[in-house]
């Protein structure tokens, strides 16, 4: 499935428009091409995908009539696509789903029902255990869009011992610490500046450093990371979007370089990713390059194993978008623009 110059992918995306469920595709690396796009699995509004370390498992988010859930599949050696399990709870389904490196524990973001939950992850078959932790977070923020909490990223820390959690509908980064049963107890909550409806969170290589896209505000948070506590503290804002631009615009996803040098944030309206230096001392960002995503609403993106190319998905004009990347100046420059999915959400690569 992948090998020096071809590497395999997962879409997820909104089930309408033709859109059946979970697609794959492959990045011909020596071509500079996407192609293979095919339907991999079948299922309702497989928005928000993760694979395992190990390449054997695929989770999803999913939603069955009025339940939402997560829905487990194993990947086979062709890249086909079986459902293992599926556990799912009253209510809209999750808006983000991850496990941790070694496949203990799923966790999902539930953005309509402002929740965090937490699952075991059975160690024989990859299938998902019934929830072990689900924790319902209160309080409301000054947008109109913040009447209640909306939760919208849950990912392990890199010292795999606590739980990062964003919440938009609160402007609060909580912290959770991962018990070994699953279950999740509240180590810390950082409140986030009023209005900025923090969305996804990424961590630096060096695990001291993370970064928040906003979705209100359109921007990126600087952090440290207290890998003893949980704790996190704010040291920078700064904007994604040009000074004179004064449309709707709403922040969407964040990927940094595995070297750590750059930043990238997804702009929805300016449908544009903005690129930043990242200052190896202070986690500190500077303003390099924003590139137009050659499409409508840019929902996700992703650096494929090799850091040479970014794939965009823009959710509104259901295309893919390849761009090269210049692994010294952090640039991008569009390769391939009209690469149709029905409404393409998330994009993952198999790892490397």
């Amino acid at each position: 499935m992948t090998n020096n110059q071809k590497y395999f992918g997962f879409i997820g995306t909104y089930t309408k428009g033709g859109s059946e469920g979970i697609y794959s595709f492959t990045l011909d690396a020596s071509e500079k091409r996407i192609t293979d796009i095919t339907i991999a699995a079948k299922l309702e509004n497989p928005t928000y995908l993760t694979i395992s370390n190990d390449n054997r498992y695929l989770y999803s988010v999913a939603k069955e009539g009025d339940n939402g859930g997560v829905a487990a599949f194993s990947i086979s050696e062709n890249g086909a696509l079986t459902e293992l399990n599926r556990q799912m709870l009253p209510g809209s389904s999750p808006c983000h789903v991850s496990v941790d490196s070694k496949n203990r524990y799923a966790f999902s973001a539930n953005y309509h029902k402002g929740s965090v939950e937490s699952y075991l992850i059975n160690e024989e078959d990859g299938s998902v255990q019934p929830a072990a932790s689900v924790i319902k977070h209160e309080g409301s923020g000054p947008d109109p869009r913040q009447e209640k909490p909306h939760t919208h990223y849950a990912g392990i820390t890199p010292d795999e011992n606590y739980l990062a959690v964003v919440e938009l509908g609160i402007d609060a980064l909580i912290t959770y610490a991962v018990n070994s049963d699953g279950t999740l107890s509240k180590a810390h909550v950082l409140p986030l500046k009023a209005g900025s409806g923090p969305r996804h969170l990424v961590f630096h290589p060096n695990q001291q450093f993370a970064y928040i896209m906003t979705e209100f505000s359109s921007e990126v948070i600087v952090l440290t990371y207290n890998s003893e506590n949980g704790h996190f503290t704010e040291k920078q804002y700064i904007s994604t979007l040009p000074n004179d631009f004064n449309e709707n615009n709403q922040g969407s996803a964040i990927h940094i370089s595995s070297d750590g040098q750059f930043v990238y944030a997804g702009n929805r309206g300016h449908n544009s990713i903005a690129v930043f230096r990242v200052d190896q001392e202070t986690g500190e960002l500077s303003f390099v390059d924003r590139t137009s995503t050659e499409g409508d609403w840019p929902r996700d993106f992703m650096l494929d194993p090799s850091e040479k190319f970014i794939v965009a998905s823009n959710q509104e004009s259901s295309n893919l978008v390849l761009f090269s990347r210049d692994e010294n100046t952090g640039k991008l420059t569009l390769i391939q623009a009209d690469i149709e999915v029905p409404y393409p959400v998330c994009i993952k690569f198999l790892h490397v």
